[in-house]
C-alpha cells in the first residue's frame, strides 16, 4: 500500500510555490487546519453536550446566531491570532473586523476572512455543515494596526482559499491559485490525508441547487432557467441541502450549479461576497468551475462593504454559462 501524504508534508512539499512568503503562509494555514480539528471535535459531540441551539443573540445581519456559530468564531480567531503572521480577521459573525495587537500581528503580512461555520442552522438535525476562508496579503503599513482597506479586496488577490465540510467524513478542500486539493481527516489519528489529489469539475453536470419555494420572487432570466432544467425531455437532478458548503462541494464532485439569485425581498442576494462568495468562487475556478453574479465575475466585484451581500451562480462552466444566456 502506498503512504498516504498528509496535509503538513503536501503544504511543506508546496511552499516552493509561495517564494515570497517563507513558510509564513503554511504556518497560517496550519493554524487555520488546527481550529477546524477543534471545531470537528465539537460538532461530533452535538447532542451529547450543551452546545447545540440558539446563543440567544443575533449577528450583524440579523441571522439568529447558534452556539456552535459563536464557538467556531472563537477558536478560528484565537488559532490565528496565536500565530503571529495575521494582523487581523474578518468574520461573518463579526460587526467589525479584529485588529490584532501584539508586536508580531502588527508586523503580520495576512489577513484572513471567515465564515467560521456555514449552515449552523442544521447542526440540530444532523445535516452537513462547514468553514470557508480566504486569506489575502494586507496593504496597509506593517508595523501597524489592520485597516478596513486590507479586508476589502477583490477576489481576484486572494492568495489561498478554501472550506472544511464536517460530514459523513471531515474534508479540507483548499487552492492556492495552483490547483485544487483536498484532505480528508482520520479521526483515529487527528490527521488530515490527501485524498483528492488536483479536483477538476465536470464542465457540465446534471444537478441544479436553490431554494425553489422562492422561484416565484427571482427574475424572470432565473425562473426561465430553473424551468429549462425541469425539461421533461432532459431533465435535471434538484439537490438542496441549504448548507453552501455541502451543496457546493457535491456539485464541485458530481457537476452542477447552484443558484442564490436576489429576489423581489433581498434585491442583492443574502450570500456574503467576502465570506462565502469570494473563497468558493476562486475554489471553483481553480477546479474549471465558474462563479458570477449574473452579470459579472463573482471575483471582479470591487466590494464596498464587509457584510456586503451578493447574486451568486456558481458550479459546472457550462451550466452557469447556459444560466448567464438567460439573464
Amino acid at each position: 500500500m502506498a503512504k498516504l501524504t498528509t496535509l503538513e508534508e503536501f503544504i511543506v512539499d508546496r511552499q516552493q510555490e509561495f517564494p515570497y512568503a517563507s513558510g509564513e503562509l503554511s504556518g497560517l494555514l496550519s493554524s487555520i487546519v488546527l481550529a477546524s480539528k477543534v471545531v470537528n471535535r465539537e460538532i461530533n459531540k452535538a447532542g451529547l453536550v450543551d452546545i447545540t441551539g440558539s446563543a440567544g443573540e443575533e449577528n450583524v445581519q440579523g441571522e439568529e446566531q447558534q452556539k456552535l456559530d459563536v464557538y467556531a468564531n472563537e477558536k478560528f480567531q484565537a488559532a490565528l491570532e496565536s500565530l503571529g503572521e495575521v494582523c487581523g480577521v474578518a468574520s461573518e459573525e463579526d460587526d467589525d473586523f479584529v485588529a490584532f495587537k501584539s508586536k508580531e500581528a502588527l508586523n503580520g503580512k495576512y489577513v484572513v476572512l471567515t465564515d467560521p461555520l456555514d449552515g449552523s442552522s442544521n447542526i440540530d438535525v444532523n445535516v452537513s455543515i462547514g468553514t470557508i476562508f480566504s486569506i489575502y496579503r494586507r496593504q496597509s503599513e506593517p508595523g501597524k494596526p489592520a485597516e478596513l482597506r486590507d479586508f476589502l479586496q477583490k477576489g481576484t488577490e486572494q492568495i489561498a482559499a478554501g472550506y472544511v465540510i464536517y460530514g459523513s467524513s471531515t474534508m479540507l478542500v483548499y487552492s492556492t491559485g495552483h490547483g485544487v486539493n483536498g484532505f480528508t481527516l482520520d479521526p483515529s489519528l487527528g490527521t488530515y490525508y490527501l485524498s483528492h489529489p488536483d479536483l477538476k469539475t465536470p464542465s457540465n453536470g446534471k444537478i441544479y441547487s436553490i431554494n425553489e419555494g422562492n422561484i416565484q420572487l427571482c427574475e424572470k432570466g432565473v425562473q426561465d432557467y430553473v424551468e429549462k432544467c425541469q425539461d421533461e425531455k432532459k431533465p435535471h437532478k434538484a439537490r438542496y441541502i441549504g448548507s453552501l458548503v455541502a451543496d457546493f462541494h457535491r456539485n464541485l464532485l458530481k457537476g452542477g450549479i447552484y443558484l442564490y439569485p436576489a429576489t423581489t425581498k433581498a434585491k442583492n442576494g443574502k450570500l456574503r461576497l467576502l465570506y462565502e462568495c469570494n473563497p468558493l468562487a476562486f475554489i471553483a475556478e481553480q477546479a474549471g468551475g465558474r462563479a458570477t453574479d449574473g452579470h459579472q465575475r463573482i471575483m471582479e466585484i470591487e466590494p464596498k462593504e464587509l457584510h456586503q451581500r451578493t447574486p451568486y451562480f456558481i458550479g459546472s462552466e457550462q451550466m452557469v454559462k447556459d444560466l448567464e444566456a438567460c439573464l
